[in-house]
């Protein structure tokens, strides 16, 4: 039995929550078991510097805890993050990237910030998820105010942890599970059902190829499922 009471295969609660703040071009407060993040996503006029005179625009993320957001104060990121942080910024970024195509975002840079502000387990894989959300809506919105000429998105992405605990793989960890794991993995994928990240550890002990793919099929399915609950949000949001 798990901590929660939920089945081996099972996600926890997840809801979206857009728009949530007015000033950006798309947000998201993304609350997913006890993890909360707000997503949002910037447009800005020029693009990155390797890619000016290109007409190729560009996504950058950024990722930061709030000091509150663990039990113990997190010590507020000053103009250095930690590795960590850096991490999983990156991650988030290479992830967004997979579902752009920048020629038609032409010569214009996009923001993802994702801000945690409270943890439980899996904030990058909620980092991604509700950034993508974010990411659609903002957009939505920029095309509607001309800023952009046509829609760079190609693919939906969403993101979930696996892992192994007490000998058996369980879908999307909680804190808890997560301290404790045996095998902690986290999966990025797209609508197409194709990987676009796999990180794999054996923190407790190394695991079988039979268990792998135990855990790539757990994954992809709570993966089908995070789609549509950022499509539901984003028909929300719509109508």
């Amino acid at each position: 039995m798990r901590i929660d009471a939920r089945s081996p295969g099972q996600l926890r609660p997840v809801t979206m929550i857009p728009h949530f703040t007015r000033t950006s071009g798309g947000s998201v407060l993304i609350n997913w078991g006890g993890t909360r993040v707000l997503c949002t996503a910037l447009l800005e006029e020029g693009t990155a510097p390797f890619l000016r005179d290109t007409g190729r625009g560009w996504l950058t993320a950024e990722y930061a805890m709030l000091p509150s957001s663990t039990s113990s104060r997190k010590k507020r990121e000053g103009l250095k993050p930690d590795g960590r942080s850096t991490e999983i910024k990156r991650l988030i970024g290479r992830s967004l990237r997979a579902a752009m195509d920048f020629e038609k975002l032409g010569e214009h840079s996009i923001w993802i910030d994702c801000d945690v502000l409270e943890a439980d387990g899996g904030t990058r894989t909620a980092s991604i998820t509700g950034a993508w959300a974010a990411l659609r809506l903002g957009v939505d919105r920029w095309l509607q105010q001309g800023l952009i000429a046509s829609d760079p998105i190609i693919h939906q992405i969403a993101a979930v942890s696996v892992g192994i605990v007490e000998d058996e793989p369980r879908l999307d960890l909680c804190y808890q599970e997560d301290s404790s794991a045996q095998v902690d993995m986290n999966l990025v994928m797209n609508e197409a059902g194709a990987f676009i990240e796999v990180q794999g550890t054996g923190e407790g002990r190394a695991f079988s190829r039979a268990e792998m793919d135990a855990m790539l099929a757990m994954g992809e399915a709570g993966i089908r499922s995070l789609f549509d609950l950022q499509r539901q949000a984003v028909e929300e949001a719509r109508s």
